[in-house]
């Protein structure tokens, strides 16, 4: 499968692999309220994020790690990363950040549904894992709408998390492949 193969739209949605291009917007988008939730922090410089996304690009390229730009299918706009880690594990790990100002739209949602639609059905995953702050509700529904179930707690750094695992969506909703 060639990266620049990958195409998941929806009718809001177009959802492909991070690219050089995406770089700059999606540094302007990394806020401290945004990485609130987030495992790690905002990069501490442009120079510290270049460093991130250029090893994205080397982890996507050999199919290990796939980090997918979101964006507006109508113009275009950047609208967040959604992840799919560890693919070569027996149940890779689903993650997703949507820019602040289009926050309580449905857009995380819909972008944790398509990619985990396409890895059940492209890549054959059986079970995701969705690793969340435990005070992070918006998050956890986007899990539990896919049929997650929380399987574990862990205590991180920043705060108590809550694991989920997500079953196959092969067959659910709609995701087109262009």
């Amino acid at each position: 499968m060639r990266m620049d193969e990958i195409h998941i739209e929806s009718e809001r949605l177009s959802i492909r692999p991070f690219s050089a291009d995406d770089a700059d917007v999606t540094f302007r988008c990394i806020t401290p309220s945004l990485t609130r939730f987030m495992s790690w922090n905002p990069p501490a410089s442009r120079e510290d994020f270049d460093r991130i996304w250029q090893g994205w690009l080397l982890t996507i390229s050999d199919g290990t790690d796939f980090v997918f730009a979101i964006r507006q299918r109508e113009d275009g706009s950047f609208l967040g990363l959604v992840g799919l880690h560890r693919v070569r594990s027996t149940t890779p790990e689903l993650g997703i950040w949507i820019r602040d100002d289009f926050h309580e739209q449905g857009l995380g949602r819909e972008a944790v549904r398509l990619v985990a639609r396409w890895a059940s059905l492209v890549l054959g995953v059986a079970r995701f894992t969705y690793p969340v702050a435990e005070e992070n509700y918006p998050s956890r529904r986007i899990a539990e709408s896919l049929g997650g179930v929380i399987v574990e707690r862990r205590e991180t750094p920043k705060y108590m998390s809550v694991i989920y695992h997500i079953p196959n969506q092969s067959t659910l909703g709609e995701a087109r492949q262009i």
